[in-house]
């Protein structure tokens, strides 16, 4: 009867599962905490990142689209600028400068910038697809662990409650529900950190997708408006 006396609803709380825990649920429950904080630093990055760079997208298309010269354009920008469509305009703008002052005289020169141009404007958009999806990983990391994880550290609580049985040679609920509370909690703290990893690697998976294909359009773009300028000079 005294282990009967002794559960009370305190000994269902978060801080009292824990502290009575197992050591290696112990782990595991830490181990799945620093996994969703990891995550949730991550989502709250990318968060802010992609809202900025889809600001300073559109206000830098706003101003492609204002009139103004690309030379303009690409010099109100800066030498460095942080974002890669002026980096992109800038990195054509280069090359075309750089056939110019070569000469242009047939069509073949006029089709191999075009390809040099192509082929900076690819370059550009890997680095930066590349750069954007960085830490999606280890959000696909803690979506796919964090519930085997989670399951592991129920699974060993399970069996120290089969433990508490064997020894105490009694199967109220009272002996063996802490244990069985504390093992759920892990996989409660699993499914807690994989649930927003996985849900918030899917939205920046296709939030990057969409900016790739923000880029390649204006790669597309800028490739199409230097072609007009050869055909008005070759």
């Amino acid at each position: 009867m005294d282990s009967v006396a002794a559960v009370t609803p305190e000994s269902f709380n978060f801080i009292h599962l824990f502290m009575q825990a197992d050591w290696i649920v112990k782990l595991v429950m830490l181990g799945l905490a620093g996994a969703s904080l990891w995550s949730w630093t991550v989502i709250i990055d990318k968060t802010f990142r992609f809202s900025r760079l889809n600001r300073e997208a559109n206000a830098f298309e706003d101003a492609v689209a204002s009139g103004k010269s690309l030379e303009d354009v690409a010099a109100e920008a800066g030498e460095r600028p942080r974002h890669a469509l002026p980096r992109m305009l800038q990195g054509a703008l280069r090359e075309w400068r750089d056939a110019r002052a070569k000469g242009l005289t047939n069509d073949s020169q006029a089709a191999f910038l075009i390809q040099r141009i192509d082929r900076v404007l690819d370059a550009a958009i890997a680095r930066e697809s590349s750069r954007i999806e960085d830490g999606l990983g280890s959000l696909a990391i803690v979506a796919t662990a964090s519930p085997f994880i989670g399951l592991f550290g129920t699974v060993w609580g399970i069996m120290h409650s089969f433990q508490a049985i064997a020894i105490q040679k009694n199967t109220s609920l009272a002996v063996v529900a802490p244990s069985i509370a504390q093992a759920l909690f892990a996989t409660a703290i699993g499914l807690a950190a994989a649930i927003p990893a996985y849900i918030a690697f899917n939205k920046f998976s296709t939030d990057a997708a969409k900016f790739s294909g923000r880029l390649e359009g204006f790669a597309d773009d800028l490739s199409t408006a230097i072609q007009r300028r050869l055909a008005e000079r070759v």
